[in-house]
């Protein structure tokens, strides 16, 4: 194999770094802060697809294990400084809106979109079903921990007076099971990327994806803040929530790695399709979350990220969990499964759109 890069990601790079440098040319003359909203959004669309583009590319040159603790870690590099940054500034609604977004465009959108793809193209999808089922198991207790908080902040039991107290409990129980369900991946190779499943015609010298996967880390805290001080003025302008900015907006943007998924559905690789996408759920879910409300405890004292999430979303939640169990359990799913996630996501988003 080459390592090369084509033009195609050469030019996806510039554009990548373009739109960085226009964002904060807007955000640095305090430009229509619509405009810089919008273009911010772009800019973690951009710095998302090549942060995966590039954490792919470096899993050519490690080890399958190796590759797969990266993938995780990187992942959600940019939704972590949106959060970050939106606890900062105290809109923890945001945050809240973010982390379930981006838990339900990952496993309703992406993954309906996917099997819908691929089953248009290849039939009926089979794949095998102990992964997913184990994921789902893993995503039901990450939902207990925002439903069970909820609930008991909106039945007025004795608990409730102490949100905080519980919310770290369960961050730490999250990030325990966490650890060892990874652990376990791992080992039983769960989490091991085939060398077929990023089978390209070109590799990346290793030097390149790390300078980029740098170069990212850089511009995601950048863009990140940019983004969340434009987004108060922004959403009053344009008549829209916070929470719908945070439930659409910054869970999709954050989530353009996503078409890998949709591409693998597409090659036929239902399995990895349908385990990549589960597993970005999870990690949000299990871990993303959990670290977030550590955070606000240590570094955030006086705007405290709890797990008491608004009803509406609890429900969703578990909703949609449910209805991503059912499709995936039997290891075979076609369009019309690939449309009920989607349909799903777009009846949960237009109750956003009204919030």
């Amino acid at each position: 194999m080459n390592h090369t890069v084509t033009p195609a990601e050469r030019w996806a790079f510039l554009g990548c770094s373009g739109v960085v440098a226009v964002t904060g040319l807007l955000h640095s003359v305090a430009a229509n802060p619509v405009l810089v909203f919008i273009m911010a959004a772009i800019a973690l669309a951009g710095i998302a697809f090549v942060m995966g583009e590039a954490t792919s590319q470096l899993g050519n040159h490690l080890s399958a294990s190796a590759a797969g603790m990266i993938q995780s870690a990187l992942g959600n590099l940019p939704e972590l400084f949106v959060c970050i940054f939106a606890l900062r500034a105290g809109s923890v609604e945001v945050v809240q809106a973010a982390l379930i977004g981006s838990i339900l465009a990952t496993a309703l959108l992406i993954l309906g979109i996917a099997l819908t793809v691929g089953s248009a193209r290849h039939g009926l999808l089979k794949f095998e079903s102990r992964m997913p089922r184990m994921i789902a198991v893993l995503l039901l207790l990450a939902v207990s921990a925002l439903v069970l908080p909820t609930l008991t902040h909106e039945l007025y039991l004795p608990a409730a007076q102490h949100e905080l107290e519980l919310a770290v409990v369960c961050a730490v129980a999250l990030l325990l099971v966490f650890a060892v369900s990874t652990h376990v991946m791992l080992r039983s190779g769960e989490r091991r990327i085939p060398p077929d499943a990023r089978a390209r015609s070109r590799i990346w010298p290793p030097w390149l994806a790390v300078a980029l996967l740098f170069a990212c880390g850089l511009a995601v805290i950048l863009v990140s803040d940019w983004f969340i001080g434009a987004l108060l003025p922004a959403t009053e302008r344009l008549g829209i929530s916070e929470a719908f900015a945070g439930f659409v907006v910054v869970a999709i943007a954050s989530n353009t790695a996503g078409v890998a998924e949709i591409r693998l559905a597409f090659q036929g690789k239902a399995d990895l399709a349908v385990s990549v996408a589960l597993n970005g759920a999870l990690q949000v879910a299990i871990a993303l979350i959990p670290t977030l409300v550590l955070i606000s405890f240590f570094f955030f004292p006086e705007t405290p990220f709890t797990l008491t999430i608004q009803p509406i979303m609890a429900i969703a939640l578990m909703l949609s969990v449910l209805v991503v169990t059912l499709v995936c359990v039997d290891g075979r799913a076609d369009m019309a499964d690939g449309a009920a996630l989607v349909g799903l996501y777009v009846l949960i988003t237009a109750i956003f759109w009204w919030d």
